[in-house]
């Protein structure tokens, strides 16, 4: 299974936060090719600015396994994280992190802040951008457009 069959999942979650009128960004998380959580953006539904895809993603994941460490994991998320999500990813010590589209606002992997070259963590996940990035991007884009009509 590769990358873009991960994302696929991810992709479902996005589109389950349009439905609720939240900003459609979905996460998953994968561990020994296996799917561990899901999640998608709540914060208007749960009144909470941190109710991002990968910190909800996370949170159940680590319920999951009874564990606050991700070591070995593999994160797949509709958009690139911002700085918030990115320490969340960094203290759970998740290994990979792969993305759909670039966020020029607030994403720190390499779009509005590369965190990645950054010498002030002890954690370095592996990342990488692009993953289904047309279809990632397209689910946002369509959000916004409805609501500007």
């Amino acid at each position: 299974m590769d990358n873009e069959y991960w994302m696929k999942f991810a992709l479902l979650e996005a589109r389950k936060a349009a439905k609720k009128n939240e900003v459609p960004v979905g996460a998953i998380l994968v561990w020994n090719n296996e799917l561990i959580a899901s999640a998608y953006n709540k914060p208007i539904t749960l009144s909470d600015p941190t109710s991002h895809a990968e910190i909800n993603v996370i949170r159940k994941a680590s319920k999951i396994i009874k564990n606050y460490r991700l070591k070995d994991f593999s994160l797949y998320v509709t958009l690139e994280p911002c700085l918030m999500c990115y320490g969340a990813i960094i203290h759970s010590r998740i290994s990979n992190v792969f993305f759909g589209a670039k966020d020029y606002k607030t994403g720190v992997c390499g779009s509005c802040l590369n965190l990645e070259d950054n010498n002030c963590t002890n954690h370095k996940p592996n990342i990488m951008g692009g993953i289904l990035e047309r279809e990632c991007s397209a689910v946002i884009s369509d959000f916004f457009k409805v609501r500007r009509i």
